[in-house]
Order: structure tokens, then C-alpha cells, then sequence
């Protein structure tokens, strides 16, 4: 049986933990509204313009699309990781870390091939797979500092230049899809080149029926790279929420098992203050008894 002190101190610290936990659900609840409702109004808009830039690309030469929608055979690859800036959001970061190391595992040890490089968004993913000695070419670990459209749209044009020069073969998002608070889906989803639809007759019939004006090339210089833009943010968007929600998770689920845990320690406590004062009795009752009997 632990003695009073011991105990006391648990229940100190645990109290402690739970202020501290209750407080970063609070938080991290808070923020996750404001993101949830820019991830949810934006994803139908970027869905509709994806749909749009496939067909636009199936109907359309490389040189239309510039040379964004061109299939190279070569091997190349850029992921782009979202992972988090802060830790206690549970397995967040480190499903990401996983798939990274699952899809590098064929470019040989720690993908220290030329062949294979990242961009990090967020310092966990940075310090991790620097320690691991992996080719990392830009990371952004202050981008959730100030999230919005402009400074997203810095680091996909750098991204669609990697590719437009030929750097690159294919580049890749790693990041989680919001779904709710709860659930987060991890994806590996392509960013370059646009993946053609189905060459079917309907969605033939459907990109014949774009009208051009002005000129096909002049939308298309300036539509094509908006969109890829809209669909990086969308990604950074999704990883964001996401992330706000697996930390909301986990610090929910980190408070109640604290308040389960101080059940705990405090049913212990009381039995102890309890055997402590029967201690206490039965060495007084003892102590009267050894005197009448004196």
C-alpha cells in the first residue's frame, strides 16, 4: 500500500496533465470550426476544377496544358509530405512518416537516390527525414503560420516547375484527407502529371463541347496553372484540419483517461488515509488497554 504522501503527489500531477490536456482540446477545437468550414467550401470547388483540368487535358497536347499533362516513362519522383508542426496530435505524423518511408523503400536506403526527393510541409516531417538523410529540396515549416491561398501558391508554382523543366518525372501529395474530427484518411495522391479520365465516348463527347474564347491556349496558360494551385491549397487545407482534428482526439481521449486515473488514485488514497487511521486506532485502543491492564 503506497503511503499518503506518494499518492497525493500522483493525484498532483495528474490533475496537472488533465488542466493541460482539457485545455489543448479546447484549443485545438476552436480552431478546427474555422478550418473544417474553409476545407468543406473549398473541396467542391477544387473537385469541379480537377474534373474540369482532366478533361481539358485528355482533349488538349502537352504544349496546350504546358506540358503539365505529359506522361514521362522515367522513374523520377517528388513527394510533396504535410505533416504537422507539433506532436500530441496521436498517430498523425506518424502514419505519414510510414507512408513516406514505404513508397522510398524502392528507391534504396533512406532514398538517398537522385531519383527521389521530398518537400516538407511542417517540422516534424523535416526533422525527421532529415536525421534519416533523405534528398529534401525546400521545406516549409512556417506556411501554417500564416495559411492562405498566396503563400500556397508560392510553393506549387515551384513544384510545377520541377516538373515543367523535367526535374521531375511524377510528383506526389502524402497527406491526410479530413473527413470529421475522428476520422483522417491518409492518401498518396498524384499532383503531376494531371491523370487523363477514362477515354470513353462520353467523356469525349464532353470535352468536345468547350467552347474557346479567347484562343485555347490563352485559357488554358492561365486556367491550367490556377488550378493546380487550387488543388495544392486544398490539399494543405485538408492536411490542416486534419491535423486539428487528430490532436482534438487525442487530447479528448488523453483527459479521460486522466479523469479515469484519478478514480483510480483517489479510491487508493482513501483506502490508504482509511488503513492509516485504522493504524492510528487500533494503536491507540492498544497503548489504553496496555495501561489499564498496568
Amino acid at each position: 500500500m503506497p503511503n499518503l504522501k506518494e499518492v497525493r503527489t500522483r493525484i498532483a500531477s495528474v490533475k496537472s496533465t488533465q488542466q493541460i490536456t482539457s485545455a489543448m482540446k479546447m484549443v485545438a477545437a476552436s480552431k478546427l470550426r474555422k478550418a473544417q468550414t474553409g476545407i468543406l467550401q473549398l473541396r467542391p470547388f477544387a473537385q469541379k476544377q480537377k474534373q474540369m483540368l482532366q478533361e481539358l487535358s485528355s482533349g488538349a497536347d502537352s504544349a496546350d496544358s504546358g506540358n503539365y499533362s505529359l506522361q514521362r516513362k522515367g522513374n523520377r519522383l517528388l513527394l510533396i509530405v504535410f505533416s504537422s508542426n507539433r506532436g500530441l496530435c496521436g498517430a498523425f505524423n506518424t502514419n505519414i512518416i510510414k507512408q513516406v518511408n514505404t513508397i522510398a523503400a524502392d528507391y534504396g536506403n533512406a532514398a538517398k537516390s537522385d531519383d527521389f526527393a521530398l518537400i516538407t510541409i511542417g517540422r516534424k516531417a523535416s526533422e525527421y527525414f532529415k536525421k534519416q538523410g533523405f534528398r529534401i529540396l525546400e521545406s516549409h515549416d512556417d506556411l501554417y503560420d500564416n495559411l492562405n491561398f498566396d503563400n500556397a501558391s508560392v510553393i506549387a508554382e515551384k513544384a510545377m516547375k520541377f516538373y515543367a523543366d523535367g526535374q521531375f518525372d511524377k510528383i506526389q501529395f502524402v497527406y491526410h484527407q479530413f473527413r470529421n474530427a475522428v476520422v483522417q484518411r491518409l492518401i498518396t495522391e498524384q499532383f503531376l502529371p494531371v491523370e487523363p479520365v477514362a477515354a470513353d465516348e462520353k467523356v469525349k463527347a464532353t470535352v468536345s463541347e468547350f467552347i474557346f474564347d479567347p484562343s485555347k491556349e490563352e485559357i488554358l496558360e492561365e486556367l491550367v496553372p490556377q488550378i493546380l494551385k487550387t488543388q495544392f491549397y486544398k490539399a494543405l487545407l485538408d492536411s490542416y484540419a486534419s491535423e486539428l482534428g487528430a490532436r482534438m482526439t487525442a487530447m479528448s481521449q488523453a483527459t479521460d483517461n486522466a479523469t479515469e486515473l484519478l478514480k483510480d488514485l483517489k479510491l487508493t488514497y482513501n483506502k490508504a488515509r482509511q488503513a492509516a487511521i485504522t493504524k492510528e486506532i487500533l494503536e491507540i485502543v492498544s497503548g489504553a488497554e496496555a495501561l489499564k491492564n498496568r
